[in-house]
């Protein structure tokens, strides 16, 4: 099990629970949709993942690393092994796409230009832009730089993709090429938990569904 949640609370203060009596769990390869409100919890769930948020209380492991004893030293190593992508890309406005990702690969420590440059080219590859690389950000779609993000966070074969409303702003051919990509990542084994507010998607692209609601998440069958 890549995340397992036994009944956690969680919140941005200590006396303040957004969530209370969590369980949460995703495999290797699954594809999670969180759904709800705004102001539900879905957020605040996926910074619990990532160890932004302590818990209050319960039992949390991610990625084989203790939420409720983890040290901040440990933080980094953690979250190397996940991809995020959000919902307004976080893209560095100044530089292109190619230096976007080499900022990304020298922060997490690759050291050989060469294989730098091939990593940059493959998740390029994989989503659909390996010609965009000397662009910079404002010069992209919405949707392309969706897919730069994208790619950015697969650089460091991530267990697990935490996805904050993907394709929230993006209209719905450009939302589905980007389904399309994130199902595919699926497909080849990592794990992706998604946050979305747009309900539709789940029958196009089926995957196990929580709802975040009255500070309860609650699988449910679709």
């Amino acid at each position: 099990m890549l995340v397992e949640l036994k009944n956690i609370n969680v919140g941005h203060e200590k006396n303040q629970d957004i969530l209370r009596g969590v369980d949460f769990a995703v495999s290797e390869g699954e594809f999670v949709y969180i759904i709800g409100e705004v102001g539900s919890g879905k957020s605040t769930l996926l910074k619990a993942i990532d160890a932004e948020l302590p818990l209050h209380s319960g039992e949390g492991n991610v990625l084989d690393y203790d939420l409720a004893h983890i040290k901040q030293k440990h933080l980094p190593a953690l979250r190397r092994e996940m991809g995020i992508v959000f919902q307004d890309f976080k893209l560095l406005k100044d530089r292109t796409v190619a230096d976007n990702l080499q900022f990304v690969l020298k922060a997490t420590g690759w050291k050989d230009e060469q294989e730098r440059a091939e990593r940059i080219a493959e998740v390029m590859t994989q989503v659909g832009l390996h010609d965009k690389l000397p662009m910079f950000p404002h010069e992209l779609s919405g949707g392309e730089q969706q897919r730069v993000a994208i790619a950015r966070a697969l650089l460091n074969n991530p267990k697990i993709i935490l996805a904050d409303e993907p394709t929230g702003n993006l209209d719905k051919l450009t939302c589905n090429k980007i389904m399309r990509i994130l199902h595919n990542i699926k497909d080849k084994g990592t794990a992706v938990v998604m946050v979305t507010h747009n309900q539709d998607l789940i029958s196009d692209y089926p995957g196990t569904v929580y709802v975040c609601a009255d500070g309860q998440l609650t699988r449910v069958q679709v």
